[in-house]
């Protein structure tokens, strides 16, 4: 594979702005692509050429496939980069640039294809030998057959779309009363959110740790884990909160889960990022959840402990370079990510609007990836997440410590932001003490 040269990164916001970066630190040429919703983002200044593919629905813009099959094109690039969300995962968006002769720096459509649907993709772990959750051999057909699944798994259970995320088609039963409902209910809104009603079931695990692996591999067949994030503290299955490394973890357990992914990796032939979902239940035994075949949102806290840039290695990787080897990959100290989003910090209901003043927090170890600034309108049409505030400490309490600084320093007027529950959460005596779960914010009332 040759140099790429020319980047289109088809994003925006935060991580468009941090794509560009890295691009042009590596002495490429970077080409932004907005709506007309983006039309005045600063960080298009900061791309060598920045190309309007649409209105401001990301249906026609960010999502639309010709559009920036155009811009490629027009601007003369030979590669896409495709950040998280929108075309990340999309199969059909890797063929068409594949075709017409643009690297897309992530993996092949046919590893996507068979990670993206969950009952299968837990197929395929079982066969490369990585613990799953029980559950129904494939898609449950009908009510039938999922009261006849849900007795041998044994209840509680939960009901998912096979094609789903964000916690969207999915129901807990804990009873064979309630299944024939949350069905049908599960069934619509996987109909609804993704245009494919096909369900699977699993046991469903109490109180459980969210915990993944962060993987990369070349296409010499060389696999390396870049440790592990907790991102437990999650609300209605959005992460708020990550860190890394998860202190939950045992070294004997971090091995093991280390080992189980890039076994997997190896099995599937990956290429590029990647991160394999585990659940963690009350016995430390873990259990794979989903694989999600792009970069994740929570990636900065990898990089903090391992130094490394994860785009950087993604560019190289697309380009036919080998990876170091796992030996060289250091993990040292302890880094927390918070969620910065325009939202009520209360009740989590979106808060769009003009930001009148942005004062960032700086010093040691503190990093801030942004596209906002005093002045920038946050649109209703996107994800609310304005930015992500991440740090670096020797350990645990000295990292929640900085963050605690960090965010007091945060200053944000003009719309509702979530700092103040961070600013809470980094005093909470059980986020302190590392005793919380998935379900934990079900109960705060803090």
């Amino acid at each position: 594979m040759a140099e790429l040269k020319r980047i289109l990164v088809a994003n925006r916001g935060e991580i468009a702005l941090r794509a560009i970066r890295t691009i042009k630190e590596m002495g490429k040429e970077a080409v932004a692509v907005y709506s007309t919703a983006d039309k005045d983002a600063s960080y298009l200044k900061l791309a060598d050429a920045a190309i309007c593919i649409g209105a401001a629905p990301s249906s026609q813009s960010y999502l639309n496939i010709p559009a920036i099959i155009a811009a490629c094109e027009i601007s003369g690039c030979d590669a896409v980069f495709p950040g998280y969300g929108f075309l990340s995962e999309n199969q059909h968006f890797v063929e068409i640039c594949t075709h017409h002769g643009i690297k897309f720096i992530g993996p092949t459509p046919e590893v996507m294809v068979m990670m993206s649907d969950k009952s299968k993709a837990k197929d395929v772990m079982i066969a490369a030998g990585v613990p799953v959750v029980p559950g129904s051999d494939g898609a449950i057909k009908d009510i039938a057959e999922a009261k006849v699944r849900a007795k041998e798994v044994g209840y509680p259970v939960i009901l998912k779309a096979a094609a789903g995320g964000g916690g969207r088609g999915m129901r807990v039963v804990e009873d064979e009363s309630y299944i024939e409902n949350a069905f049908l209910a599960a069934e619509a809104e996987a109909i609804g959110a993704f245009g494919d009603g096909t369900i699977y079931m699993e046991k469903f695990i109490k109180n459980p740790r969210h915990i993944e692996v962060q993987v990369i591999a070349d296409s010499h067949g060389n696999v390396l884990h870049i440790g592990e994030r907790d991102c437990s503290m999650q609300r209605r299955h959005q992460k708020l909160i990550e860190e890394s490394p998860a202190v939950a973890l045992t070294p004997e357990i971090r091995a093991e889960l280390h080992a189980s992914a890039v076994r997997a990796t190896k099995y599937i032939k990956y290429e590029g990022a990647g991160t394999f979902e585990y659940l963690l239940d009350a016995d430390k035994k873990f259990y794979f959840m989903e694989m999600n075949t792009r970069l994740q949102v929570e990636h900065c806290v990898s990089e903090m402990v391992s130094g490394l840039d994860l785009i950087e290695m993604m560019i190289r990787v697309a380009e036919g370079e080998a990876l170091p080897s796992q030996e060289s990959v250091v993990l040292k100290g302890h880094s927390i990510e918070c969620r910065i989003t325009a939202e009520d910090p209360i009740k989590f209901l979106p808060s769009p609007g003009k930001i009148t003043q942005w004062i960032a927090p700086g010093g040691r170890n503190v990093r801030i990836d942004t596209h906002a600034h005093a002045g920038y309108i946050v649109p209703p049409t996107y994800d609310s997440m304005i930015g992500k505030l991440i740090v670096y400490g020797t350990d645990r309490n000295d990292a929640i410590a900085r963050m605690h600084r960090a965010l007091s320093e945060f200053t944000i007027t003009g719309i509702k932001t979530t700092i103040p529950f961070h600013m809470k959460m980094m005093k909470n005596p059980d986020f302190i003490n590392n005793n919380f779960d998935t379900k934990y914010l079900e109960n705060y009332s803090g």
